[in-house]
């Protein structure tokens, strides 16, 4: 095992620094590395180990989580007609072609037919939003969109797991089991909002207390595993229990800093998920069923296409509508699940099982490159209302021009009254608790979080600031916050206060914009009021 892992690790760096070198995305390199690592190790056979399928799932569970923290209530409200009637209207109606097709016009079995049209209904929730997270367009229309039916296929992973129940099971009460899983949601939804009201604030108060940046992440990871377990415990799917929970902390004040923690976990997991994908491709099915495959992949991919297009431009512009559709032509990864799931079940057997299986991993393959290259297709198509295209979500109020001011310290609160009288709009960061409540409690605009991590920053929309003001006493910590702020923001709008010249020596070769040295402006100062002798006389008087 421990062999495997380093050669997977050796493989995949490899792998992904070529695949930057021609801007081609991550996912393709760990896919790669998956079937390079299923043929040197001859892994196939261990394809459908639980182990490998739960560790492989739980990258889309902390995916769904920090998207859940993307989403509160008021977001999932504004996002209500894209989950509940957009993506339902696409799940019914492309199922219901596929299985039409699938049972009368191929003659196939009549449940082999209904697997495959409800596998094929859902896209990749993992490539999509990862993707549309990583280079922000989960903030335009299209992501929007396309972010409100991915949530809606992966409530309906639910339903659809129960209708598979029903076709294995004999006997079984319909009416029972419908019943059974409203109460078991209800009980789920319950226990997460109960415990999201009263638990969660008093909870992150105290461990931020502690200043242990290991607890809070471990709290954060707590939170996300034991929602996802006790959604499963109920007969949910782990990333559902995700999602709410995420949901739930987004209503706190600790949403940015526990998605900045989460963050390296969710990717590391989502590499392994991707890994398990490229090892599930077999070229000698490929070789053997190459035309069925490639006519059934031509196939999906139009026919998702045709159907979310039709959907999406009832109320929306065509350029909106076609990138939101080719966003959403793939077939995902709850697709597998689904077949492993009828497979294991006798469902669906070969050579069915395994065309559909090398199907849908070729069309997540194909993904990371549609994605890079939507504008591209969607701009050779007329543009109709294009402005409104570019128009942005946004969970706050939209800054621009403003100072971000880093810490709500005694400096930080004279500058801000500074700024506050010269009517120049500004934000705080602050990770000490206390200071950030009392910002609260003063009416100030505030994130709470640590500077040094990437994506908070990004919440204080650091790109539409003008300047960017750090006042860290901790030089270390001064440090790491300076590279990260430099790695995403003009260094020469970024002022530093530091205590000393000896402070200023640790990042005065990063060539920052300003470098204040608050014991010099003191000593000029002392100075100042020592060599004016009218000034003394006056004093004196």
């Amino acid at each position: 095992m421990l062999e495997l892992i380093v050669y997977t690790l050796l493989i995949s760096l490899v792998i992904n620094i070529i695949m930057k070198k021609f801007q081609l995305p991550t996912i393709i390199g760990y896919i790669i590395t998956g079937t390079i690592i299923a043929y040197t190790f001859h892994y196939h056979n261990t394809l459908h180990s639980d182990e490998l399928k739960e560790i492989a799932e739980f990258g889309v569970v902390f995916l769904m989580f920090t998207i859940g923290l993307e989403l509160s209530f008021s977001h999932l409200k504004h996002l209500r007609n894209e989950v509940f009637i957009a993506g339902s209207a696409q799940i019914l109606m492309t199922a219901t072609v596929v299985y039409l097709l699938a049972f009368y016009l191929i003659g196939l079995d009549q449940k082999v037919s209904a697997v495959i049209a409800l596998a094929i209904a859902l896209s990749s929730t993992a490539i999509v939003l990862k993707t549309f997270n990583d280079t922000g367009e989960i903030n335009r229309r299209y992501g929007q969109r396309s972010l409100g039916i991915l949530i809606m296929q992966d409530i309906a992973v639910i339903p659809i797991l129960l209708f598979l129940s029903f076709l294995t099971t004999e006997g079984t009460s319909v009416v029972d089991v419908i019943l059974e899983t409203i109460i078991d949601g209800v009980i789920l939804v319950t226990l997460l909002v109960l415990i999201g009201k009263y638990l969660l604030n008093p909870f992150f108060t105290q461990i931020t207390k502690t200043h242990s940046d290991e607890l809070f992440v471990g709290s954060i990871l707590f939170i996300a595993i034991g929602s996802s377990f006790l959604a499963h415990e109920l007969g949910f799917s782990y990333s559902l229990g995700a999602f709410i929970a995420g949901m739930l902390i987004s209503e706190t004040r600790f949403k940015y800093q526990a998605e900045a923690d989460l963050i390296p976990f969710r990717d590391l997991l989502l590499g392994i998920f991707f890994i398990s994908v490229g090892m599930q491709i077999n070229f000698e099915i490929i070789f053997e069923h190459l035309g069925t495959i490639v006519v059934l992949l031509i196939a999906i991919l139009i026919l998702k296409f045709l159907i979310i297009y039709a959907v999406i431009r009832i109320n929306e512009n065509r350029r909106t509508s076609i990138i939101t559709a080719l966003s959403l032509i793939q077939v995902g990864e709850f697709s597998l699940a689904i077949l492993e799931l009828a497979r294991s079940n006798s469902l669906i057997g070969p050579p069915y099982g395994q065309i559909m299986i090398v199907t849908i991993v070729i069309s997540m393959v194909m993904t990371p490159i549609i994605l890079k290259n939507l504008n591209k297709i969607a701009d050779k198509c007329k543009q109709d209302d294009e402005s409104s295209e570019e128009k942005v979500y946004q969970s706050i109020d939209d800054l621009k021009g403003h100072v971000v001011i880093i810490g709500y310290g005694e400096f930080g609160r004279e500058v801000s009254k500074a700024l506050r009288e010269v009517g120049t709009p500004y934000m705080f960061l602050e990770n000490n608790i206390h200071r950030f409540n009392n910002a609260i409690t003063n009416n100030e605009l505030a994130v709470y979080g640590n500077a040094i991590r990437k994506e908070v920053l990004k919440s204080t929309y650091l790109k539409e600031a003008e300047y960017i003001i750090v006042g860290i006493d901790d030089p270390h910590k001064l440090r790491q916050a300076c590279e990260s702020i430099n790695k995403i923001f003009d260094k020469t709008r970024i002022i530093v206060k530091v205590h000393s010249s000896r402070e200023k020596k640790y990042i005065e070769d990063m060539n920052l914009g300003y470098i204040i040295i608050e014991n010099d402006l003191i000593g000029k100062s002392v100075a100042g009021i020592v060599t004016d002798q009218t000034h003394l006389e006056l004093h004196s008087i």
